[in-house]
């Protein structure tokens, strides 16, 4: 069991989140905490000529809304955030201000962008000061594929 965990979760699939929630609630200790971390990854300005100004600030508030909402449906006491960075770092730095003692993650099918970059996952794994539990259950595809 677990004092702190930081659960990270992207807008993809509505199943994983849940998946990644349930689990996170299930290993915490009693007091413990969980925080559910999402990141906007940080998109440099020169191409960002394409996109509102906003674009940042209306995806945190998207994301936050739409992850307080689930982790009320769900009944999991969790503190949501939402920053903007480079998704492996914020995930690492988190844990450390925390002191957390896992982050819970979920893997996807990797592509070639994995292969020339390495993955969100491999890096947190690389970097990380605490547990890594990774939820390798692929979700079946849905309708909406999306989050929420």
């Amino acid at each position: 069991m677990y004092r702190t965990i930081i659960c990270g979760i992207g807008m993809g699939s509505r199943e994983t989140a849940i998946r990644l929630l349930r689990r996170a609630a299930a290993l915490l200790d009693h007091g413990g905490s969980i925080v559910v971390l999402h990141v906007v990854e940080n998109i440099p300005h020169r191409h960002l000529m394409d996109l509102p100004e906003e674009f940042e600030t209306t995806a945190m508030a998207d994301a936050e809304r739409k992850l307080v909402s689930l982790c009320r449906e769900l009944g999991v006491p969790a503190t949501v955030e939402v920053r903007i960075g480079v998704a492996a770092s914020m995930l690492v730095s988190a844990a450390k201000e925390r002191s957390a003692d896992l982050i819970l993650l979920s893997s996807h099918v990797p592509d070639i962008t994995d292969y020339v970059f390495s993955s969100i996952v491999e890096k947190v794994l690389r970097h990380a000061g605490c547990s890594v539990l990774i939820d390798r259950r692929p979700d079946q595809l849905q309708e909406d594929g999306a989050l929420l």
